[in-house]
């Protein structure tokens, strides 16, 4: 099987050397999303937003392939502070209901555009 890229101009366009996400065997990995709008307006000072900013963001990249957070298997969040964790869950539960996806949380010493948050996932058909 190949893989597909998938795009979406709902979504911010990559900045680098990478695709929105690729479609593979059945399987959608969406690359990390930053608090970035669709026109390259990056979102910043209050985290509510940037988190839902992603989510819109990833959201986008998963209708491309007629998805949406109910296939996500696998969730990878990077914060720059992990005392952003409780917030980050009570946005969270609200995009993602039981059955939760698989999901890791972890602390990083900086993310591109020194943003708080990145979240990456795997979603299948």
């Amino acid at each position: 099987m190949s893989k597909k890229e998938v795009k979406t101009d709902k979504a911010p366009k990559a900045i680098g050397p990478y695709s929105q996400a690729v479609f593979y065997n059945n399987f959608v990995f969406a690359s990390g999303q930053i608090p970035l709008t669709p026109d390259g307006t990056l979102i910043e000072g209050d985290f509510e937003k940037e988190v839902r900013q992603i989510f819109s963001n990833l959201q986008a990249v998963l209708k491309e392939e007629n998805l949406d957070f109910s296939n996500v298997l696998m969730v990878n969040v990077y914060l720059s502070d992990m005392n952003l964790f409780s917030e980050l869950n009570k946005i969270y539960e609200e995009y993602f209901k039981p059955p939760y996806p698989a999901r890791a949380v972890v602390e990083v010493a900086k993310l591109p555009k020194n943003v708080r948050v990145e979240i990456s996932l795997i979603a299948g058909k």
